[in-house]
């Protein structure tokens, strides 16, 4: 006990320091910015302000309510993280329903880690933070990943070494964006999973989409009987055209793993003699290169 009242009592001295505007530390090579950055501070919650960037849009409120109680009893366990903005002004960058439940009963203060960063950083803190170690759901995480590509512009294989997944984890979650916003908002609420979601992204018009979807939710099908269904679905071939050549065994699953770590329709033919080829399909220069880079990264 005497050592967390030490430490607490650590916290609240350095919280002193930051509200004296003569120690107003806005960069790592300030004078006392080792005494503070990478330090817990005990910092006034009316000094903290939520992250724009924070990717879960929506919290648990009986959840919330019982970690409130649990930090009543027991206190802040893992202190927030936040960035500095300002003089005695602060911004979160992780631990927002740990800041949320403290304010919910009544705390006037909170244990937080601070960082100096800038606004690209704060966000890729937070995304990977969350990523990581929230209950995000599907969407929320498709989401975060390609803000990440976009905003702090790292390529699949990058992201993959910063949050520790494999790039076609990445490209599955990256590939639910392209299913309908209604479909893409009740995998949100929990209607359907994630492997529902994935078997659907394989119907490319939108219309049949829902209708699966529709029977999803009527007939409460499994992720089995969903991709059933959409193997059901696809429209045979017209009597006049010549029927397709099925694809050996090897070269199919060879396609199914090429269009998950590209992110692109690959497509295979393969002859009688067992001479083929491969078909990637891009849009634009910026895909080409993306595509080029991730084949020369397989080498």
């Amino acid at each position: 006990m005497a050592k967390a009242t030490k430490k607490q009592a650590l916290g609240r001295g350095l919280s002193a320091l930051l509200k004296d505007p003569a120690n107003d530390i806005q960069s790592a090579e300030d004078k006392n910015a080792d005494k503070v950055v990478g330090n817990i501070v005990e910092l006034d919650l009316s000094t903290i302000e939520v992250n724009p960037f924070q990717p879960r849009t929506s919290f648990n409120e009986e959840s919330l309510r019982e970690l409130a109680s649990s930090i009543k009893e027991l206190g802040v366990i893992q202190p927030i993280t936040v960035r500095k903005l300002g003089f005695n002004s602060f911004q979160l960058v992780s631990g927002e329903r740990r800041f949320r439940a403290s304010k919910l009963i009544g705390l006037a203060s909170i244990p937080a880690y601070i960082r100096i960063a800038n606004d690209q950083e704060s966000l890729e803190m937070a995304l990977v933070e969350n990523i990581q170690r929230q209950d995000l759901d599907p969407i929320e995480i498709a989401l975060s990943y390609q803000r990440l590509i976009e905003e702090i512009q790292v390529t699949q294989e990058e992201l993959s070494d910063r949050v520790g997944k494999n790039r076609s984890t990445i490209a599955n979650y990256l590939r639910l964006l392209k299913l309908d916003p209604i479909i893409q908002t009740g995998m949100r609420d929990g209607f359907i999973s994630m492997g529902h979601g994935r078997a659907l992204i394989n119907v490319e018009d939108l219309n049949e989409q829902l209708d699966i979807y529709e029977k999803i939710l009527s007939e409460k099908l499994s992720v089995r009987d969903t991709e059933a269904l959409v193997r059901s679905n696809k429209k045979p071939e017209s009597n006049s055209a010549p029927a397709k050549k099925a694809l050996p065994t090897y070269a199919n699953k060879a396609r199914r793993e090429l269009t998950d770590i590209l992110d692109a329709k690959v497509a295979i033919k393969v002859s009688k003699s067992g001479k083929g080829q491969f078909v990637v399909p891009f849009h634009n220069k910026d895909e080409f290169n993306r595509i080029l880079s991730l084949l020369k990264s397989e080498k």
